[in-house]
């Protein structure tokens, strides 16, 4: 097979993050329309990431945060986006470069981009317990409706945990659920 001087994975890594990022420039201009939210998954010490130490000692190593009910001063610029979130009713300001986002996924359309990120330390790939989903937390509870329930086929990942519920019943039936699907899953062999 001849080496592949084109680059052809790096071509493919920044036409996805393009998508993102023209889907973040939208948001920020008019808002989430309809039923659509974000989860996002990014490595956080990776160059450029700025959250505070708080956060840092909690997810030292990934996190997942979504973008749904309350967020605030969302600023997407080519190389990253910044927003404001509430963490247990504290309010944050996180940095995220493209380059740190390993995952991008709205679930309200079973949407989902996958980004290969190099860790500092190898170790840093693979799932702990360290790896976290958080969800900003809206100051006055909203009713979730209950995701569809699917069963991912043979070829899907599922790598995500369940959000962690913010509503003030706690509920296990309330929290909504997501399924990591591969993009390999669809294309054909």
């Amino acid at each position: 097979m001849a080496e592949d001087q084109i680059r052809y994975d790096i071509l493919a890594q920044d036409a996805m993050r393009g998508v993102m990022r023209k889907v973040l420039v939208e948001v920020a201009r008019t808002g989430l329309p309809g039923n659509h939210h974000f989860f996002i998954t990014f490595l956080t010490g990776a160059p450029g990431v700025r959250i505070s130490s708080r956060l840092k000692e909690k997810y030292p190593e990934q996190m997942t945060i979504v973008l749904q009910y309350q967020y605030w001063d969302l600023k997407v610029t080519d190389i990253g986006f910044e927003i404001g979130l509430s963490f247990a009713d504290i309010p944050e300001k996180l940095e995220i470069p493209y380059a740190a986002v390993r995952g991008f996924y709205d679930p309200s359309v079973n949407f989902e981009l996958e980004f290969d990120v190099k860790a500092e330390d190898p170790a840093d790939q693979e799932t702990t317990d360290e790896d976290k989903i958080v969800e900003a937390k809206p100051k006055t509870p909203a009713k979730r409706k209950k995701p569809a329930k699917r069963k991912p086929a043979a070829s899907e990942k599922s790598d995500v945990e369940p959000v962690a519920d913010n509503t003030e019943s706690g509920d296990e039936a309330d929290k909504p659920s997501a399924d990591v699907v591969s993009l390999d899953s669809f294309r054909k062999k």
